[in-house]
């Protein structure tokens, strides 16, 4: 018996190379490639890489690969999550002062295996996670999980804890003798240094800082850094190789936080044509969270489509009309674990809902913008030889309506194939 366990285990590297190995050629009604949609195209994927995307007539595979047929779909690139919290859930199910304070971090550890794997069965082959909300370094584990195949998911890039400023954030509210567990950690001054130094040593891939906080006078949201502490951060986190995104609302924290090297601004409630300007000024990428705003004021009571919009609903589209118009670099984002993991579409419904924008163009921010802004144009994004095999297909054109989306018949990351759809 143990030389037949001695046995196998010499064979597993082989066999897991075998695998590795294996060769699809997949052959849809369309290919949108991350920038334009084809007519006719097929796409060849070799292991873990896509081969060659082309003309259906000009590729070719080998005796041993696999064809698989995809009448009447569009094959795209895996989409991207640009702002995504897999450690939460929507607040309607439980309140978000109650999952950070009496959920312990394995039990929503767990919960989040199944927002991965729902993430994942969407079409989502890569979320950019802003912060665990009280579950420590929990999104680290996370991701490692899905890296080792122990449970199936989207690659994650993750902030880990992310950084607020004393005071600032929640929970709040309870007696001030009680020390209470925040949803993320606070440092300032000079003691941001060792903070960021800490969190990039604990697994964070980017460092995320709240910029502002509903902590104004009259519960507005205000700045809660100067511009010489996010200059601060910024200047440690890039001589990791690292980079810098802010939640910021409000006008002055956004200004604040672009002048700092902000890459991508989180919420933007406030964006007027000033900032916009900046914005493009300085490259940066806005994730609007449209979603979040949308289901939080209907979890409150608004029943959309019948009562009048709520301020802040009236708001957020204000913002990001500008936003579309003055044209800044637009990601999709849509601060998901606020509604359910797996209805990321509904952020993209929308952007095509409130600002105008053309489906193709939110496809392109879902893909090949998400994949710029996350400092990974060169592996995912795109349909194009040499880069990862993370792909999706849906049933439709989501070019004539972003819904399409919605109807997802296959999806593959890395090369492995995690839904299909395409015999049924």
């Amino acid at each position: 018996m143990l030389r037949r366990i001695l046995f196998l285990l010499l064979l597993l590297p082989q066999m897991l190379s075998a695998q590795n190995s294996t060769s699809y050629l997949l052959q849809p009604d369309r290919v949108f490639d991350g920038t334009e949609m084809h007519e006719g195209w097929a796409v060849l994927v070799q292991g873990n890489k896509i081969i060659a995307a082309g003309a259906k007539e000009s590729i070719r595979g080998g005796k041993e690969t696999q064809v698989i047929s995809m009448a009447g779909m569009t094959l795209m690139p895996g989409l991207i999550e640009g702002h995504s919290h897999l450690l939460l859930y929507p607040y309607n199910i439980t309140d978000w002062d109650v999952q950070v304070l009496k959920e312990s971090d394995s039990y929503r550890t767990v919960r989040a295996t199944v927002h991965a794997k729902n993430t994942l069965m969407a079409g989502i082959t890569t979320v950019r996670d802003l912060g665990t909300e009280g579950a420590g370094y929990s999104d680290v584990a996370l991701k490692r999980a899905i890296t080792e195949g122990i449970v199936p998911g989207p690659r994650m890039i993750v902030a880990g804890r992310a950084i607020v400023s004393t005071g600032s954030y929640g929970p709040k509210g309870y007696d001030t003798d009680m020390q209470i567990m925040l949803g993320a950690e606070p440092a300032d001054g000079n003691e941001l240094i060792r903070v960021v130094r800490d969190q990039i040593g604990k697994g964070a891939d980017f460092i995320k800082v709240y910029a502002d906080y509903r902590w104004g006078t009259k519960g507005e949201d205000q700045p809660s850094f100067t511009l010489e502490e996010l200059k601060t951060v910024n200047e440690v986190a890039r001589s990791s190789g690292r980079y810098l995104v802010c939640h910021a609302k409000s006008k002055e924290a956004m200004r604040r936080a672009i002048l700092a090297g902000a890459e991508t601004i989180e919420h933007g409630d406030f964006i007027d044509e000033e900032i916009a300007q900046l914005m493009k000024e300085h490259k940066v990428t806005y994730f609007p969270t449209l979603a979040a705003v949308d289901a939080i004021n209907q979890y409150r009571g608004w029943k959309k489509g019948k009562d009048e919009e709520p301020a802040a609903v009236k708001n957020k589209k204000k913002s990001f009309r500008i936003a579309v118009e003055q044209g800044v670099t637009i990601g999709v984002g849509g601060d998901v674990g606020v509604f359910p993991h797996g209805e990321n579409v509904y952020e993209m419904e929308l952007m095509a809902e409130y600002g105008g924008m053309k489906p193709l163009d939110i496809m392109k921010a879902a893909t090949n913008v998400n994949a710029r802004a996350l400092h990974m144009d060169n592996e995912i994004g795109a349909i194009k030889s040499g880069m990862l095999a993370d792909l999706m297909a849906v049933k439709g054109d989501p070019t004539k309506n972003i819904s399409e989306l919605r109807k997802v018949g296959f999806v593959m990351k890395d090369g492995v194939i995690y839904r299909d759809e395409t015999r049924k």
